[in-house]
């Protein structure tokens, strides 16, 4: 039982194992050789819920749980896919695969948005570890234990803290680490735990690095986050786990205490949310008095569609949790597997906006998380004879710069910021200016 959990339902499968999951008959021999190749690669594990109660077998490989979960033949370049296969078939020199594999990985920009460069604190000279720091008022911590998940989204940017990359790896083990940041960095009353997923780890070790934030005097913290895909992928963390009741009393005790706690989960489709032992799951958390708020990125294959948002964001409204985000899938791993074009995801997200109710429009979007912080497409108009794409910033590094517009020639094949020309004749954007 690799989760830890008292629950004799869990199951695992990896690439070393996935050909035994019952269901598994319905897809060809070329196309599961494929998903083995893939694998290698980039981080792939899937538990029984995700299997049994998700995924619409009877329409993979096209089901969106199934595109979210398991590796595509896509996803790697034809010649690298087949040259994994060459070396998964060799019987001689048993380094060569791992060393192709690792090759490929770090072709795959592995930390975007120039987390590495900007955002990891280091004072002193030494690297605070499990530390970012981007935000002003928020610091970002990864404890060791939460750096994995029920089952890996194959959009994740944060593919690089499963596949043993420990050189590239965000982590600390000590509850210290974080407080001692915390009391030297007064401006900071957010906390987000990340991962990974937090939610992954027992009761016993979450508490290690939450209760001091509730006892220790030397902090601004008002609110705590937890970024979380549980919910989905394995609700009994909150129903019938051996520390189930364990956990819940922790979101109580933090809500107790006067700081504001925030569920954020990673809710990619609404076939998530029909689930009923997600349902349940989620009146558990919300009887805590934590809130639930809900994002995920715009992915191909997946959830490219107005009509697959405006449904989300209606089950989740209705359901009592707060939409929140709808990000432009990070630039990085098979990104160009899952990219939509930002002419598109503006489109999307407007169509699906405009036929919800007011209850949903508490979500932001399409909002990219580049490395000058989150920027968000508002508009695309034509100011004086010229169609641009209407930017600004939600969240920065500069607090100056939040709120502030700007604007970029209108690109329809554009599909990050950094694809991006500022509009009007002008030579560079505000943020490049000094």
């Amino acid at each position: 039982m690799n989760s830890g959990y008292n629950n004799k339902k869990y199951k695992v499968y990896t690439q070393k194992n996935f050909r035994s999951i019952p269901q598994i008959d319905v897809i060809d021999r070329e196309y599961l050789d494929n998903i083995s190749a893939v694998a290698e690669v980039f981080p792939f594990r899937v538990n029984t819920h995700v299997i049994n109660e998700l995924i619409d077998w009877g329409k993979v490989p096209y089901d969106p749980i199934f595109q979210l979960t398991f590796p595509h033949p896509d996803m790697l370049l034809p010649e690298d896919l087949t040259r994994i296969k060459r070396f998964q078939s060799a019987t001689e020199h048993p380094l060569a695969l791992k060393e192709e594999v690792r090759r490929i990985q770090k072709t795959f920009n592995p930390h975007p948005a120039a987390q590495v460069e900007k955002n990891v604190s280091v004072e002193n000279g030494l690297e605070v570890k499990g530390v970012q720091h981007k935000y002003n008022e928020t610091v970002l911590f990864f404890p060791t234990q939460g750096q994995t998940c029920h089952a890996y989204c194959t959009y994740c940017f944060r593919w690089v803290q499963f596949v043993g990359m420990e050189d590239l790896k965000f982590a600390s083990s000590s509850p210290r680490y974080l407080t001692d940041y915390l009391s030297r960095h007064p401006e900071v009353n957010d906390v987000l735990f990340t991962g990974g997923d937090p939610l992954f780890m027992r009761t016993r070790a979450l508490e290690r690095y939450v209760e001091p934030l509730l006892t220790q005097d030397d902090n601004n913290v008002t609110s705590i986050r937890m970024g979380t895909k549980s919910v989905a992928y394995w609700p009994h963390r909150f129903l019938g786990d051996k520390d189930a009741e364990g956990l819940l009393r922790l979101f109580e005790r933090i809500v107790q205490s006067g700081i504001h706690l925030s569920i954020m989960a990673h809710i990619t489709h609404p076939q998530e949310l029909e689930n009923p032992l997600v349902q349940a799951a989620v009146r558990r958390i919300l009887g805590t008095g934590a809130q639930m708020r809900c994002q995920a990125p715009l992915v191909r294959h997946i959830n490219d569609d107005p009509q697959v948002w405006r449904e989300l964001w209606k089950k989740e409204v209705q359901l009592g949790m707060i939409p929140y985000y709808m990000f432009i899938a990070r630039n990085t791993g098979p990104g160009a597997y899952f990219e939509v074009p930002l002419a598109h995801a503006y489109e999307i997200f407007t169509r699906a906006y405009a036929n919800v109710s007011g209850l949903c429009r508490t979500v932001r979007g399409p909002s990219m998380s580049a490395a000058p912080g989150k920027v968000v497409i508002d508009g695309t108009p034509e100011i004086n004879g010229e169609k641009v794409f209407a930017l600004k910033f939600i969240q920065a590094r500069d607090t100056r710069w939040v709120n502030r517009p700007f604007y970029a020639r209108f690109d329809d094949t554009a599909m990050w910021l950094d694809d991006l020309k500022p509009a009007f004749g002008r030579e560079h954007f505000f943020i490049q200016e000094g």
